[in-house]
């Protein structure tokens, strides 16, 4: 485990030395069919690298944007910009053509590392392409020789400027130190230690600061080596690469474990009626559940001891499983001003349903809570909190209190020995008819529970109304159907098959269509029977899909009622973006 005692100091030029003395021929990131690069080499591109950017005119203090999917060189990249005094601008793969332009054009940068699928993407404006995948320069000329200056990172310059994907629609630039992401890292060793020993599979982006943070330097600070996908982590790409690379580390989002218990542990524990009995008993359904847990453990490599989950809310049935299942999960809670890491637990501290503990440095306190229920806003101080939003003084003035502490916006509990337990988003929060506070976030675990909706969200409609959107397992669904068409047509005789089968697909769709609208009426009835009359649903719509961060949190700023079916630049204000 490494501290500010090995450092010195909480810059990356500090990490970069001590990673590259400490763990020289150590492998550091690898494609997972590929051949590790290791510490000294890694260190051999990023001074060859700085060398480029610095002929390309490159100076202290310029933006240099990185848009890419995570790959080796993705990390290499980073170091080379900041260690040469420039800024990190990261952009997010998912982002669309028009949130690329007006982030470049906010955050002033010319310069952007891409990779070959996304060049089709950049701006004509941009004056230096390079190739992220060998640093060959596709566009620009060099304006002078020679090697850059060596240049003395302090740990209050800025590091990156990131911008967020956020569920308000405010994409905002935060401003990360060298200090806020080096000392994050560290303080992030307090939920798990890592030794030069560790492999970690990487499947979240590296510009979203969770996956850079936690995902990336908590790991080259301390000598493991990070290995990449060659393609999106689906199962056919995923599955093998958790074999062959057999992880000791992960990190994830909650939706993706939550639809791996959903859709294949769920259905294969209550698969027989013997099982589904068995699994409503206390017993048996740990009994169940601890069985399921060594086969997800063996699918993923059969060597996993830390399995993070942060970027949103976890589903406590989910949470309940892993427990019983001996899963070693841990869950994390930060924001991208707190680059990120505020409170976190280890494997052996998880406890359904809470966060977990302040990590080392940082303080945290609960602010106007409700008397009655405890809930209140988290205020955070530390080296971790940002130095503030770029290029927007007010809104920064307005995220900090008077005496410094940053405004999270979201609520929590916390118990009388500093135990984190979320609630929800505070702007989410909706005042109810009678002046009652309503939070959706309560609705949406209801609702998630019934085994055709995948994914929901509640928000409030016209004239104090709630609505909810949720997301139907399409492949549940059509089985049902076909199960009841094949009732319903047992001893038939067909003579025409291409008849019958334009028949059926017709059939087929009637009868979804109309098996959908039965299935919301069934939702509707069942959250409404188990939360309080104050947050019964007055409508309910499906979506095929939720528009969603990198983080996999919906962009509930999109469903709004005044902001559903327009327009990129008709949203009303709640949705505007600041630049």
């Amino acid at each position: 485990m490494q501290t500010i005692n090995e450092l010195g100091h909480y810059t990356f030029q500090a990490m970069l030395e001590n990673s590259i003395k400490r763990f020289g021929a150590r492998p550091a990131l690898s494609f997972v069919s590929g051949e590790p690069i290791s510490y000294n080499e890694a260190g051999k591109q990023i001074k060859q690298l700085q060398q480029n950017l610095y002929r390309l005119g490159v100076n202290p203090g310029d933006k240099v944007a990185i848009y890419s999917h995570s790959v080796p060189h993705w990390g290499i990249a980073y170091f080379a910009i900041v260690t040469m005094g420039a800024i990190a601008v990261p952009l997010l793969p998912d982002f669309t053509d028009k949130e690329v332009k007006a982030c470049l054009e906010h955050s002033e940068t010319t310069v952007i590392i891409t990779s070959e699928k996304l060049m089709s993407r950049v701006p004509e404006a941009v004056s230096v392409l390079i190739d992220i995948q060998d640093f060959s320069v596709k566009k620009g000329a060099e304006i002078r020789n020679g090697i850059p200056p060596e240049y003395a990172c302090r740990e209050n310059d800025t590091a990156s400027v990131i911008y967020t994907s956020g569920t308000t629609g405010r994409s905002k630039g935060v401003e990360l130190s060298h200090k806020n992401l080096v000392c994050n890292a560290i303080g992030g060793q307090s939920c798990q230690r890592i030794n030069e020993y560790d492999r970690a599979l990487s499947i979240l982006p590296l510009s979203h600061v969770y996956e850079f943070t936690i995902g990336f330097l908590m790991f080259f600070l301390n000598g493991a080596c990070v290995y990449y996908l060659e393609g999106i982590p689906s199962p056919r790409i995923l599955l093998p690469a958790l074999t062959k690379v057999r992880p000791t580390m992960m990190l994830s989002v909650p939706i993706v474990m939550e639809k791996i218990y959903k859709n294949k542990i769920l259905p294969a524990l209550t698969s027989s009626p013997f099982r589904a009995w068995l699994y409503h008993t206390k017993l048996g359904k740990k009994i169940l559940n601890r069985l399921a847990g060594k086969q997800l453990k063996k699918t993923f490599g059969g060597h996993l001891k830390f399995f993070g989950l942060g970027g949103s809310k976890t589903d406590t049935t989910v949470e309940e499983f892993l427990k019983d299942a001996k899963f070693p999960y841990a869950i994390g809670y930060g924001l991208t001003e707190t680059s990120p890491l505020i409170a976190g637990t280890t494997v052996r501290q998880s406890v359904p349903g809470w966060i977990g503990y302040a990590i080392p440095d940082v303080e945290i306190k609960i602010d106007n809570h409700d008397p009655k229920t405890g809930i209140g806003e988290l205020l955070v101080k530390g080296p971790n909190v940002m130095k503030g939003y770029y290029r927007d003084p007010e809104l920064t003035k307005n995220s900090f209190t008077e005496d410094g502490w940053f405004k999270t916006g979201d609520l929590f509990t916390m118990d009388e020995k500093g135990h984190l337990a979320i609630k929800g988003r505070s702007k989410n929060m909706i005042l109810g008819a009678s002046g009652e506070n309503i939070y959706p976030e309560d609705i949406e675990f209801v609702l998630n529970q019934h085994p055709l909706v995948t994914e929901s969200l509640v928000v409030e409609g016209e004239k104090s109304s709630l609505v909810a959107y949720v997301q139907l397992d399409e492949e549940k669904l059509a089985t049902a159907v076909q199960k009841e068409q094949s009732q319903n047509k047992e001893g038939t005789t067909i003579q025409n098959w291409q008849s019958a089968v334009a028949g059926a697909v017709s059939g087929l769709t009637d009868a979804m269509a109309y098996k959908r609208a039965e299935i919301l009426n069934e939702i509707k009835f069942f959250v409404n029977s188990s939360v309080n009359k104050m947050s019964r649903i007055d409508k309910i719509e499906q979506v095929e899909a939720f528009e969603k961060t990198a983080s996999q949190k919906i962009k509930r700023y999109l469903y709004h009622f005044t902001n559903r079916g327009k327009k990129d630049g008709e949203l009303s204000a709640a949705g505007e973006k600041p630049y």
